[in-house]
């Protein structure tokens, strides 16, 4: 047995010309019967560094009875000129987060997943203390169970006031460890009620928090940056 948030995230590997560029993490949400796949926006085009892939790969499970069972699904970035990808903005400039919408029949048959919904995003009136233990699912550096292709869960402790946007941007922040590819991890935090997926789902991961900081002399935060999940009722409307 397995917990079901290992099926709600996958790897991510970026594509240019059927060359792989970058890996990156993932996770699948659902609305009105609609799949979408959440991701980082800079996973699917950083201007800065010049990140300008024009496919997606992420790999499926298609055996409940073997788990090292797997098949890779291509997701294109492009239709033409246009992105295929839905991304969002505010007052205070780009949310780093992107979801693109996915033809559920054209997933490999058998396609094992777990797919958030709006009921597991936070009700305005639900309180989440500071300090609270929270997890980071995805695929640091890459790294996963090569043998089961399983994600890892990192441990992050809740390092803002939730609810709060941070310096008035959409995101709050977290304290823990994290690396290159978990860049759109699902956060999440335990729920108190049983269910199919029995967690509540609290943000995107972004990057790492840099900090005004010397790096000869000082050391790293250790903070990261986390989209507030609700952004995905209006990317997925």
């Amino acid at each position: 047995m397995i917990d079901s948030l290992m099926l709600s995230a996958v790897r991510v590997t970026t594509l240019a010309a059927g060359q792989i560029l970058t890996n990156a993490s993932g996770f699948f949400f659902s609305r009105d019967q609609q799949l979408f796949l959440v991701t980082s926006r800079h996973v699917v085009l950083d201007e800065p560094s010049g990140h300008h892939p024009d496919a997606l790969q992420i790999e499926l499970h298609t055996d409940a009875d073997n788990l090292a069972s797997t098949a890779d699904f291509t997701i294109p970035l492009y239709y033409g000129d246009r992105h295929l990808w839905r991304q969002g903005i505010d007052g205070a400039g780009e949310i780093d987060v992107a979801v693109i919408e996915l033809d559920r029949s054209a997933l490999p048959p058998g396609s094992l997943y777990q797919a958030f919904t709006a009921q597991h995003l936070l009700q305005a009136d639900e309180h989440v203390e500071i300090g609270s233990t929270l997890l980071v699912v995805g695929f640091p550096l890459g790294f996963q169970d090569s043998l089961h292709r399983m994600p890892v869960a990192r441990h992050a402790g809740l390092a803002s006031s939730f609810g709060l946007r941070f310096q008035g941007l959409g995101y709050f922040l977290t304290d823990g460890r994290t690396h290159r590819g978990i860049s759109g991890a699902p956060v999440v935090k335990r729920a108190s009620v049983d269910g199919e997926l029995p967690w509540h789902l609290l943000g995107i991961h972004s990057t790492r928090l840099l900090g005004d900081r010397d790096e000869e002399q000082d050391e790293a935060l250790g903070l990261n940056c986390t989209w507030y999940a609700d952004i995905l009722t209006t990317l997925t409307e």
